[in-house]
């Protein structure tokens, strides 16, 4: 039987505010700072003011699964950490209605389930996962994790520079310049009273968690 730690692959990610492109330089440095996460490969995308990065622990499609993954015109990218439990129930719906698939990852449903019912997408969901879609023609990134938390997403809007970065733990965001670690009073008192910070802030007042069952479009 697998533990979690099978599951334990790697996102990270911003957009810029479009005063510059995105830097594949930047990606790789975000990634490499949580390099433990996916020691099978490293993925990466950048167009425009976009970057998404996957650090990859390969368990379905060892072959084919790597990310990003686009769908069939290339204007959708996605990265993606965790497991989809019914991803071939909804492949075959998916494909029924046309979708063209070239992976036999869980990942790939996510961006043609997203061409279908967009932000709701994840009301058909059933897995544990945290993942980031990006939409070329909308200029849109749409966040998403699952219902019980199980697979961690923290994310950052106040970053000079950068409209939005996320990524699987706190630690990738010392890749982004001018990152601000200022700590948050408050979570120090959370942290010292219930040995955790609750949902949505962390310890740093600029950087937040993305809360079970809950996604983020901007």
């Amino acid at each position: 039987m697998m533990n979690n730690l099978s599951f334990m692959c790697g996102i990270a990610g911003f957009v810029t505010d479009g005063q510059r492109p995105a830097d594949p330089a930047l990606t790789r440095a975000m990634c490499d700072r949580i390099l433990h996460r996916g020691p099978d490969g490293y993925g990466h995308f950048e167009e425009g003011p976009a970057a998404l990065g996957h650090l990859r622990l390969s368990i379905i499609d060892l072959e084919g699964g790597w990310q990003p993954i686009a769908n069939e015109d290339g204007n959708l990218q996605v990265v993606f950490n965790g497991e989809i439990y019914n991803f071939h129930e909804l492949r075959a719906g998916l494909e029924a209605r046309g979708h063209r698939f070239r992976t036999h990852s869980d990942t790939e449903v996510l961006v043609h389930l997203y061409e279908e019912l967009g932000e709701q997408m994840t009301e058909k969901l059933n897995g544990m996962f945290a993942f980031a879609i990006w939409n070329r023609s909308a200029g849109t990134l749409f966040l998403a994790r699952d219902r019980f938390g199980k697979k961690p997403l923290y994310y950052s809007t106040s970053t000079p520079g950068f409209r939005i970065a996320f990524a699987s733990e706190l630690k990738a965001f010392a890749a982004l310049p001018g990152a601000d670690f200022a700590f948050r009073p408050e979570s120090v008192a959370d942290f010292l009273s219930l040995s955790y910070v609750p949902d949505p802030d962390s310890i740093y007042k600029s950087i937040h968690k993305l809360p079970p069952a809950t996604s983020l479009f901007l």
